[in-house]
């Protein structure tokens, strides 16, 4: 099996700052990345800024600055936030670099040759803040005003000339391909929309626009700007030295393992992404995952609606980890989720807080005073220990499953388990009552710390900065993680010194005012 991991997120349109959207995105990439790297594999994970397009334009204008000046600006702020983040993205892309022009350019050109863009005109809605074309039958008039029904964006009429790619002539090539790869589009409540859509016939796609100037121009024609979809879904092959097939990062990484987005623009990724593949004779990726909105109230976040929640603020006030924590635990993978301060202070106080740093207090404090501060040398499995720390051994091929169909819910839900099971041993098992009987203490001891250490390093993804300050109980760093050792219930050394740790997470108080 190849040990290569490619996951990306979408790359974000820098007309405003970064909201609790982008957020999630990059924390779920994240933790599937970390993930990997535990587990073996040597991970390529692509973030960045899509920077082209009649909205970018715009928002210049109206800022009065060069639109380069502005995305120079707010790119900056995205590629700050993956170190606010705590990302570990290996790779951060801008559509304005050369070598995407290049790679974009060439796919262009390899769309051309294959005959599969014609030039003709297009008159038709067009939502400017989606970037998106619209048909009849998904716009609605609201207060005099024609918006697109998904995402309520408002629409202007278009009528100009433009180059078109024959998007029809891929439908029947597209159904067979979801339905020889069942899993390219999850979860399955997207797939089926994917397919429905679809079935219901493709017309070709308007791939070029005249009326602005701000992207990538067609290839020997200046008049025309490439479409910004087909220009930042290219993204994630320029990362790689695409048109250089026989550079070492394309051939290691592509076909990508998986494209990480927010549910809203599954359409281009999941028809008009594989389309443009497959008509440039290129692999496509493996997957598709289009995961659910963080919404504020019932609704999507958007500068339009003026509801959007500031991450870097949330980070300031609680910490990174915790709202890592939070938006892994709390929000359903694949499903909607809002987010609220009382529910994260519970997470902070309930789940980090009580379970598993009062936890790695307890019992280390307890071995210091009891076991000399070192690793018990002489301990002695009885069943309630084997049972305890079997449960990872026995889950161990379990996890790697369900993280490669992202059921990332199963994951939270078998740490918090285990945390809700050793903090119930530690207590049933009365060690401080054990004085009498050094080898039971020692073995009570080494049980729990050996699963401190287990579900530290399950913790490595979701709160990395927590979790290698609580493996610093037994002097082991980030190189010493590795996900195949929760399953080695003797790996703690037998002797060695156990170091006090501080406080992990402080209890917070809730304001009731």
């Amino acid at each position: 099996m190849s040990k290569n991991f490619y996951i990306t997120t979408p790359i974000y349109y820098p007309s405003a700052k970064p909201h609790m959207g982008h957020a999630y995105s990059s924390i779920i990439a994240d933790f599937f990345a970390r993930f990997k790297r535990i587990d073996g594999f040597e991970v390529n994970f692509l973030t960045g800024t899509d920077e082209h397009g009649l909205k970018i334009q715009r928002a210049a204008e109206n800022k009065g600055v060069d639109p380069l000046k502005f995305c120079d600006d707010i790119s900056q702020t995205f590629r700050d936030l993956t170190k606010i983040l705590n990302l570990t993205n290996t790779d951060f892309i801008r559509t304005t670099e050369n070598r995407h022009k290049l790679s974009v350019q060439n796919i262009w050109n390899e769309l051309k040759k294959n005959d599969d863009i014609y030039l003709s005109k297009y008159s038709g809605w067009y939502s400017v803040s989606d970037e998106a074309f619209y048909g009849e039958d998904e716009i609605e008039e609201i207060d005099g005003k024609k918006q697109a029904i998904s995402s309520k964006s408002n629409v202007e009429w278009v009528d100009e000339e433009s180059f078109f790619f024959r998007l029809s002539k891929w439908e029947k090539a597209l159904l067979d391909h979801y339905e020889k790869n069942p899993d390219f589009i999850l979860p399955k409540s997207r797939r089926n929309e994917v397919i429905s859509f679809v079935k219901n016939g493709l017309k070709d796609l308007s791939v070029s626009r005249k009326s602005f100037s701000w992207g990538i121009k067609v290839p020997d024609d200046n008049e025309h700007v490439i479409y910004v979809w087909l220009d930042a879904l290219t993204n994630y092959l320029s990362a790689l030295n695409y048109p250089n097939t026989n550079d070492s990062k394309y051939k290691k990484f592509w076909p990508a393992s998986i494209h990480l987005i927010g549910k809203d623009i599954l359409r281009f990724h999941a028809i008009y992404w594989p389309a443009f593949l497959l008509a440039a004779k290129i692999p496509l990726p493996k997957k598709i995952y289009g995961h659910g909105w963080i919404l504020s109230g019932d609704e999507k976040m958007s500068k339009s609606k003026g509801n959007i929640l500031d991450p870097i603020e949330m980070i300031n006030e609680f910490g990174i980890d915790p709202l890592r924590y939070y938006l892994i635990k709390e929000v359903s993978f694949g499903n909607d989720g809002n987010i609220s301060k009382d529910k994260l202070i519970d997470c902070i106080n309930s789940d980090l807080a009580n379970n598993f740093g009062n936890l790695c207090q307890r019992v280390t404090a307890f071995a210091i005073k009891n076991c000399g501060g070192i690793i018990p040398n002489k301990i002695k499995f009885i069943n309630e220990d084997k049972k305890l720390l079997n449960k990872f051994e026995n889950n161990i091929e379990a996890i790697r499953e369900k993280i490669d169909n992202q059921d990332i819910n199963f994951y939270i839900d078998f740490i918090v388990d285990c945390l809700f099971d050793t903090n119930k041993y530690f207590n049933d098992q009365e060690p401080w009552n054990k004085k009498d009987d050094q080898i039971r203490l020692n073995t009570i001891v080494f049980t729990t710390l050996e699963i401190v250490r287990k579900i530290s390093i399950l913790l490595y993804p979701i709160i990395p900065k927590s979790s290698l300050k609580a493996l610093k109980i037994f002097n082991l760093s980030e190189k010493d993680i590795d996900y195949s050792s929760i399953s080695n219930n003797e790996f703690l050394l037998k002797g060695s010194e156990i170091n006090k740790i501080d406080i992990l997470f402080k209890k917070i108080e809730k304001n009731n005012d």
